[in-house]
């Protein structure tokens, strides 16, 4: 029987090349494999002979097949074919038999500087070569950052989309799906932030001049990492409000990325808060104000918050509540037995002020996402793309009485009250995916004398999602390329909350990050085999040692392009 057009050049490149389960792969394996294999011109040159009767004439050319420099075209070509032949069956692995239909979509975080000042795509080519990996290894799709302090930079108003239409034509080129954050805040000054993306140079202007449109705390110092919520509804940006501004860069992301929406563009993230997320920014560890794992501080002395504070307390019929907020809940490093407000034995948290104050801090929060995704869902409407929210996993001191960081940080869950049905009913209303980090996080591994618990903050909040009738979506909080990590990322995104999941699992998990690290052998053959138990999901027949086999095969051959995208990255 004839071979295949495959296992020609194969044959050619002195290499073996898996055959395809289908027509179908073969033909796709053939046309990517084409796009890569671009061979230089091959100059083919005849030499004069001259024959034993002494009559001259021209040899033929010489064959491709042994021309050194086409010979190392075709392995390049054959290194091609198998590693996407490969991939596409090991991500197709088992859908025969009834697997893969369940399971979790993983997503990749991209690098926070994939696009750079000046608008352009930063290390292009690591870009390339990484998502052809990521995508060989089965990965749905990259989640990028959208920098508001980027796009619109010089003047309200003028957008420039740049390196951003650039990604994502890369990112449907590799076949893979985009989760586009709106990312409405400074990069700089978080866990994890590698770079400094100041807000846009005309609204950082006008917080210069009016220096309340800043998240300000008790003792004056003003944040600058993402505007205060206090104005949501102010026309203090150059006539518009913050919120007209977040819904007008929205739109202009619409119609410029309109024939990638629900196709290439599946969800928009809408960020609400510093790092993205919905809460207040109680613990900015710029300048070591915050070190892990103190109690932050209260965001509501700028003058628009205390004019907020003022009308609710007056409502209240309780004004002297309204001039400033909790006096005695001490400072961003202490603990909560460090301060009246916070301990658990006749802490103010428990009193009629406490609650009075708290509730009017998290539904300002509340208020402010509420807002935002009125906007959001109006205009992605129609567009076939999910809208999400990120919620920040604070699980220290998640074991006391008070649980004092996430009040600090807008969250009003106390031992007596779970502030996550409401953050969930509100996204419930809008349709909205919930999305929540920490999900690699055990218990165990963290600090026991500041009371962490992230595994039963994460129960919590799938409990909470549940009733609320909410998609629930998950993130790692910090780098994390082990397999006990990767298990409880699984275990987590099941959703067995009491061994009882009603059939839910995450709709979708989103992995921190791409870098150098990810693709370095031992890591990217752990990563390998987790996205393939992440893609089975409930279904998952194989045990681990299974899975690690094949993904061993698997990160063998597809190892030139891993090595490619692990030395552009660095």
């Amino acid at each position: 029987m004839a071979l295949n057009m495959t296992h020609q050049i194969g044959t050619l490149a002195a290499a073996t090349v898996p055959v395809p389960n289908s027509s179908a792969g073969e033909s796709t394996a053939a046309m990517s494999a084409a796009t890569l294999w671009k061979p230089p011109a091959v100059s083919l040159k005849c030499k004069v002979t001259r024959t034993e009767g002494g009559a001259e004439g021209l040899s033929p050319p010489l064959s491709p097949c042994r021309s050194p420099v086409l010979r190392a075209d075709l392995s390049a070509a054959c290194q091609a074919f198998t590693a996407e032949v490969a991939a596409e069956e090991y991500i197709a692995g088992g859908k025969e038999k009834g697997e893969g239909k369940e399971g979790v979509p993983l997503f990749v975080m991209m690098p926070l500087d994939s696009v750079k000042t000046g608008n352009a795509v930063n290390r292009k080519k690591a870009m390339n070569a990484a998502m052809a990996a990521l995508k060989s290894a089965g990965v749905e799709g990259v989640m990028m950052d959208v920098w508001w302090g980027l796009v619109e930079r010089e003047k309200p108003g003028e957008y420039n989309w740049g390196g951003y239409v650039e990604l994502m034509e890369m990112a449907k080129k590799h076949g893979l799906k985009v989760q586009a954050v709106m990312s409405f805040h400074q990069c700089g000054g978080n866990v994890g932030d590698s770079c400094t993306i100041p807000l846009p140079k005309w609204v950082v202007e006008e917080i210069d001049n009016d220096p309340d449109l800043a998240y300000t705390d008790q003792w004056g110092r003003r944040n600058y990492e993402y505007i205060s919520l206090g104005c949501d509804t102010s026309p203090v940006l150059k006539g518009r409000t913050p919120v007209q501004c977040y819904a007008d860069f929205m739109r202009a992301f619409r119609d410029t990325f309109k024939h990638l929406l629900g196709d290439t563009i599946v969800e928009i993230q809408v960020g609400m808060g510093p790092a993205g997320e919905l809460r207040y920014p109680s613990y900015p560890e710029q300048n070591g104000t915050w070190n892990f794992p103190g109690i932050g501080g209260f965001q509501c002395y700028d003058k628009y918050m205390l004019s907020s504070l003022k009308a609710a307390a007056e409502a209240e019929g309780k004004p002297e509540w309204g001039s400033t907020g909790p006096t005695d809940a001490g400072h961003y490093n202490n603990w909560p037995e460090d301060t009246q407000f916070f301990r658990k034995e006749g802490g103010g948290w428990d009193g009629p002020y406490g609650e009075f104050f708290l509730t009017w801090y998290s539904q300002m929060l509340l208020d402010h996402g509420d807002r935002i995704l009125s906007s959001a869902t109006s205009i992605f409407d129609n567009t076939g793309v999910k809208i999400s929210v990120k919620v920040a996993g604070i699980h220290w001191h998640y074991g006391s009485r008070s649980h004092a960081p996430e009040l600090t940080a807008g969250y009003y869950n106390t031992r007596f009250r779970d502030g996550y049905i409401p953050i969930a009913q509100m996204l419930a209303r809008h349709g909205a995916i919930f999305n929540f980090t920490c999900i690699e996080m055990r218990d165990h591994e963290q600090p026991q004398d500041a009371l962490c618990a992230p595994e039963k903050l994460v129960k919590q909040v799938a409990l909470a999602t549940q009733k609320a009738q909410v998609p629930l979506a998950g993130e790692n909080a910090l780098p994390r390329y082990d397999e006990y990590a990767h298990e409880q990322i699984i275990r987590a995104s099941q959703l067995d909350v009491d061994g009882d999941s009603g059939g839910r699992e995450m709709c979708a998990f989103t992995y921190l990050r791409m870098n150098p690290h990810l693709f370095e052998p031992n890591n990217w053959r752990k990563f390998v085999g987790f996205v393939k138990k992440m893609k089975e999901g409930k279904s998952a027949h194989k045990c681990w040692e299974e899975v690690e086999r094949e993904a061993e095969h698997f990160v063998h051959v597809t190892q030139p392009l891993v090595q490619e995208a692990a030395v552009l990255m660095h």
